[in-house]
Parts: C-alpha cells; structure tokens; sequence
C-alpha cells in the first residue's frame, strides 16, 4: 500500500514533500496554481508518485539544472520546460548536462547509467531559456518571478510567487551539509554574494527543494541560513589547519575529505570534493593564506 504523500496548502502554492522532508535523493514538490495556468518548480523523485494535479501542469520551471530536479520530465511531455538560460544545455542535452558536472568521463558514463535507472533522466531538447527577471502571469493575480542566485550552479535561481511573497530557494537548503559547489559551472564565489543576497529577497515563506522544507518566521530563516553558510568557514579552516600541520598535494587534500564524510563515497564525490577544495585553495591563495610550492599546498 502507498505511503500517502503529505501536503500543505500555501495561498495558491501546494508543497508535496519527499521521503525525509525530500532529503537527496528525494525533493520537494512544489505546484503553484493560477486562474489559467498550473506551474510546477522542478520535477524530483516524488514527481513519479503524483498523479492528478501533477499531470495537468501547463509548464515546469527549473530553479535549477541537476539530475534529481528533472526526475519527473519523462511523466510531463505536454509541459513546456523552462531552465535558466545558464542551465538550459544541460537540461536539452546529456552533452550539457556532462559538461554542467565536470567530471571525469569515466564517472560521467557511470553517472548517466545511474540517472537513467535510478531519476528517470530523459533530455528536453525543447526546454526554453529564461532570463533573470523572467516572469509568468499564471491568472488571477498569481505571479512567478525568477532572481538569479548562481553557486550552486550557474544558473540557480530563487522563484518568487505572488500573492503571499512565497519564496522557492531551491538548492539553498538550509541543510547541516551545508552548500554545494561541486561542478564545473559551481561557484564558491557565487555561492557567498548568493548567500548575502538571499536575505534580502521579498519574502515571507522560505520552500526548500530538500531537508528543511517549509520556513515560515524570518529569525529561524536568518539562523538557519547563517548556519547553513557557517559551513563553508568550516571546510576552508579545517583546510588551513590540515596545511599547516602538513603541507599536501591537491589529491592528498581530497583524499583527507572537507565536504563528503570519509566513510561515504557515490560515482562522484572525490571529482566534486576536488572542484570544492581547489575553489577554497584559490580563495585561500589570494588572502594569502596558503602558497603552492611545486606539487604542494602549505598555510
């Protein structure tokens, strides 16, 4: 027997949540529903137990790019797909999406054999770019709006839907991971000004993709968001006490493992644990923090 999928019910935005409050690899559902038009933000794993409303959307829109955001493309062929024009190649084509991760190909033909069977991943070879500042009148007063927040990838964006200054921060989520910067067109810099700018977004209700969910008093938004950010301090100290106890390669530092915990390890992990580290070593570097000499790394 199903498990029955909880709901709730934000003014026109109903949030349909994911195994563990759509922890990875799971998300969370999101349909925003106007007097003419059904939205939905994003696709993830619980996309393929929704029937009904899900089924009826007239348009998906990404906030952003990665294979367990698009888990649900394959069930909605009717709808038109909209990616950030920074993120479109990668849901048009597995080449974009290929180079949107970076990896190694080794892992890259791993991976597409893992997202195929394991997120349903088809391309959309139709998927329309937006802009930052894109918007879509869905009737009666309800409105979405796009604000581009890149870092997580480089077209990550908030949507904002109107009425009830509802805020979708996708991938920003608030979890004691913390941030993810792992693939080529991740940015650690851009990670940062995002954090900054999302405070000041016109919001009241926060909907995560994955962990948190649903925030919906500023002060708890606030401290999450700073201890969510706390971690990216965390990984780049533990990289300058780890250098100066030892000065280290850039494999060894990826070996010794900042973002991903030692005992975990996917197809991935050790390509985006080293996009990660050499961001904060070439962040590092400009402070003068820590110097390369030859092959090694010392504080």
């Amino acid at each position: 027997m199903a498990t029955e999928i909880p709901v709730l019910k934000l003014g026109p935005v109903s949030v349909h949540f994911g195994e563990k409050s759509g922890k990875y690899p799971d998300g969370n559902q999101v349909l925003v529903r106007g007097a003419d038009t059904l939205a939905a933000f994003d696709t993830p794993l619980v996309a393929n137990r929704l029937d009904g409303e899900l089924l009826a959307a007239d348009l998906v829109v990404l906030g952003h790019m990665h294979e367990d955001h698009a888990a649900g493309l394959h069930r909605l062929g009717r709808a038109r797909v909209y990616a950030h024009e920074a993120d479109v190649d990668a849901a048009r084509s597995w080449n974009g999406l290929a180079k949107h991760y970076g990896y190694r190909p080794e892992v890259l033909e791993r991976m597409r054999a893992k997202i195929e069977r394991d997120f349903h991943y088809v391309p959309r070879p139709d998927a329309i770019a937006y802009p930052d500042g894109a918007s879509w009148d869905l009737g009666g007063g309800v409105s979405v709006r796009a604000v581009h927040m890149p870092g997580h990838t480089s077209g990550h964006c908030v949507l904002l839907v109107e009425p009830g200054a509802i805020a979708f921060i996708g991938d920003i989520d608030l979890s004691s991971f913390g941030p993810y910067y792992g693939d080529a067109t991740s940015s650690l810099a851009e990670f940062r000004r995002t954090l900054e700018a999302v405070k000041d977004l016109p919001a009241r209700t926060w909907i995560t993709s994955h962990h948190k969910g649903v925030v919906t008093d500023r002060e708890t938004f606030l401290a999450l968001l700073a201890a969510f950010g706390a971690r990216l301090d965390a990984r780049e100290q533990a990289i300058v006490a780890c250098l100066r106890e030892s000065p280290s390669t850039l494999e060894e530092l990826v070996a010794h493992r900042f973002v991903y915990p030692r005992h975990a390890d996917d197809l991935y992990y050790a390509d985006a644990e080293r996009r990660c580290i050499e961001q904060h070593l070439e962040e590092l570097a400009r402070a003068g923090r820590v110097i390369e000499e030859g092959a090694r790394w010392r504080a």
